[in-house]
């Protein structure tokens, strides 16, 4: 029986958010995406924190796992079905590792405070850009606006959105960059899934 990577990685976030919610402040300061700044005098980055901290949610608000993880249900396991659990997973880790680069890079030209991050929303948002890719006409409709559009529509606005909040600082809190980022992961997948080989 194949083991589906997709329902891994829902396991496998759902195990950490129970370990965050039993010891909070030594598993985030292990595994969050701390910045290169010092924080109080004390640097916490480490190199390993570019792949941990999307495995890692808010325990104050588990809509933010829950909300993850449905993103992840939904454009991961069309796509694990279309290109197999190898390239599902290859294209959700670029995203990750790219949304946390540009995290630890991008906010901080805009002279935002230092802080963690954790999320799974990198990796989700690559995703949905690998889902508009792979079946851009697909119709796929958000929690809000409730209005059915294409999947290459739907990944548009969500990038269009995400670009104007980050720049513009409107909604604090939430890694708009990474969220960026991780569609840049994706991409670089991606254009390596037009080549032949993609088909054998």
């Amino acid at each position: 029986m194949k083991i589906s990577a997709v329902k891994v990685l829902i396991v496998a976030n759902i195990v950490m958010f129970g370990l965050q919610y039993v010891a909070p402040g030594p598993v985030e300061g292990l595994l969050a995406l701390w910045p290169f700044q010092p924080i109080e005098g004390r640097t916490y980055f480490h190199f390993w924190q570019i792949v941990t901290y999307a495995f890692l949610h808010s325990t104050g608000n588990i809509t933010h796992l829950l909300f993850n993880m449905l993103g992840l249900w939904m454009f991961g396991a069309e796509i694990e079905r279309y290109v197999g659990p190898r390239r599902l997973l290859a294209c959700y880790f670029a995203s990750v590792v790219t949304a946390a680069l540009s995290q630890l890079f991008v906010p901080m030209l805009f002279g935002a405070l230092p802080g963690p991050t954790i999320g799974a929303s990198g990796g989700v948002f690559g995703l949905l850009l690998a889902y508009a890719f792979l079946f851009p006409k697909r119709k796929v409709v958000p929690l809000f606006p409730p209005i059915p559009m294409p999947a290459w529509v739907f990944a548009t606005v969500y990038a269009g959105v995400e670009l104007f909040l980050g720049v513009t600082g409107t909604q604090s809190g939430v890694a708009h960059f990474a969220h960026l980022g991780g569609m840049v992961g994706s991409a670089l997948v991606i254009s390596q899934w037009r080549r032949p080989a993609f088909g054998a």
